[in-house]
């Protein structure tokens, strides 16, 4: 008796729960199996007015069951009905893992889409500097980086340093406005050797206002030439430009501008980038970045404390296609600034 009070104690539990919480169960279902499970009609006994008056055939009447007997029996119909139980819930979540497992075979089906990220950038707005890193992936340095540049040149350590030797020499060149400058780039063959390094000139372009600062003071425009060695480094040498007279690389360079944006012109003459290199040769010298995006570090800069003069016209003439064309200034780090005697 106590196993059948524990058996109907389970059951009714077990339909409770399983009634509430699956819904692939029918309700028609739900009730039948929650209604006989939750009361089990008892097995009444033979009438025993039937009995006394059929005496004469009482050899032939069903035989009275024992309470061992219809214990058993009522436990062999519980049992039954659990197993019904069972093999419904069985079925249940034999249909869900058949609908996940075709759920995640139509979403492997589907196409990946690979995201598109923007390459416009811009010296203002949106697409400014501050958010040059949000913008692509790739330019993450402009944002996360701890050796940027441009910097404000301050304290440098005096030191002896290395003469950059200049191995430059008359070259064909061409002319591209890019949208974000004017980029000049050169032929092959023109070198600088700083650090017992040897650099190849690639190109050089205008920026302004500088980027460079020394001491807090800013100049009107600034040169980049930008090299680069055999294993790929840049060493990136700025020549800061201050008004006086023309200067003839520049004016080379002007008198070859494309007429639209993008466009390039390949003149058949040719310029002497030792041209706009000054007399002086002292710089400062550390550790920073390409000052437009992807903003990559590890750039040699070399930047050359005399000024170069460039007269008024033909700053004039460079702020109509960029009157503003500067990164800002930067954080140091604390890197190390060298600087000549």
């Amino acid at each position: 008796m106590r196993t059948l009070l524990t058996l109907i104690a389970c059951c009714c539990v077990l339909a409770t729960a399983s009634a509430a919480n699956d819904p692939l169960i029918s309700p028609s279902t739900k009730s039948s199996v929650g209604g006989s499970m939750g009361s089990i009609a008892p097995i009444r006994p033979s009438n025993p007015g039937s009995a006394s008056a059929s005496a004469s055939g009482a050899s032939s009447a069903p035989r009275k069951l024992t309470e061992r007997e219809r214990e058993a029996e009522a436990e062999s119909d519980l049992s039954a009905k659990i197993a019904a139980r069972l093999a419904i819930m069985r079925a249940n979540q034999q249909a869900r893992v058949a609908a996940a497992a075709r759920a995640k075979k139509v979403a492997a089906a589907a196409p990946v889409v690979p995201k598109v990220y923007s390459n416009h950038w811009s010296y203002e707005g949106e697409n400014g500097p501050a958010n040059w890193g949000k913008i692509n992936p790739e330019w993450a340095k402009c944002s996360t980086g701890n050796r940027q540049s441009p910097i404000d040149i301050r304290d440098g350590m005096k030191v002896e340093l290395e003469q950059i030797t200049f191995d430059y020499h008359p070259s064909s060149f061409n002319v591209t406005d890019n949208g974000h400058t004017v980029q000049v780039m050169v032929g092959s063959g023109n070198f600088i050797t700083v650090n017992n390094r040897m650099y190849e000139l690639i190109q050089f372009h205008f920026h302004r206002p500088s980027e460079e600062r020394i001491n807090g003071k800013g100049y009107e425009m600034v040169v980049h030439l930008v090299h680069k060695d055999g294993e790929g480094k840049l060493a990136v040498l700025a020549l800061l430009l201050e008004r006086g007279k023309p200067q003839p690389v520049i004016q080379t360079v002007w008198n070859n501008l494309p007429l639209e944006k993008l466009e390039t012109m390949a003149p058949s003459t040719v310029l002497d980038p030792l041209d706009l290199i000054p007399a002086r040769r002292d710089y400062f010298t550390f550790m920073g970045s390409l000052t437009t995006p992807p903003c990559s570090e590890g750039v040699l800069w070399l930047v050359m404390k005399e000024p170069v003069q460039a007269s008024p016209a033909q700053m004039a003439l460079f702020s109509r296609l960029y009157p503003l064309n500067a990164r800002p200034i930067q954080p140091g780090s604390g890197r190390i600034v060298k600087e000549s005697n």
